[in-house]
C-alpha cells in the first residue's frame, strides 16, 4: 500500500476535516502526525511540529498547497459538493467533465488539494 503525506497548519482541524467531511477514519495518532484512511487510501497528516515540516538547508520550509493531489471517488458528485460548499470548503475550479467522468478539486483547511471524482 502506498501512502500520501500532506503537510497541514493545524493538525486537529485537518483530522476533523478528513474524518467529518470526507469519511476518513483515524488509524494511528503519533502526536505531530496522524494517519487517516479511507478504503485503500492512507493519508499521513503532518502538523507543523512533525519532522516532515522541519526547515531544510537554505531556509526552505515545506508547506501545504500545490496541485498534486489524491482522488476521492464519490457516487454522486453534486450533493457531495453541495454539502462541502455549505460547510465552507473551497473549490479551486468548476466541475469538469470528460468521457472518463466528472471531477472538481477542493481544498482541505491547509490548502492541500483533493480531487472529488464521479465515474460516468
Amino acid at each position: 500500500m502506498a501512502a500520501v503525506r500532506y503537510l497541514v497548519d493545524d493538525l486537529d482541524e485537518a483530522v476533523a476535516f478528513y474524518v467529518d467531511r470526507l469519511g476518513f477514519a483515524v488509524r494511528e495518532d503519533w502526536g505531530p502526525v496522524v494517519i487517516v484512511t479511507r478504503g485503500d487510501v492512507e493519508l499521513w497528516l503532518s502538523g507543523p511540529e512533525s519532522s516532515a515540516a522541519r526547515e531544510y538547508p537554505g531556509g526552505i520550509r515545506p508547506h501545504g498547497g500545490g496541485w498534486n493531489r489524491f482522488v476521492v471517488q464519490v457516487d454522486d458528485l453534486d450533493p457531495f459538493l453541495k454539502e462541502l460548499n455549505a460547510a465552507g470548503v473551497p473549490a479551486r475550479d468548476e466541475i469538469l467533465e470528460s468521457p472518463a467522468g466528472r471531477w472538481i478539486v477542493v481544498e482541505d483547511p491547509a490548502g492541500n488539494p483533493i480531487e472529488l471524482f464521479e465515474s460516468p
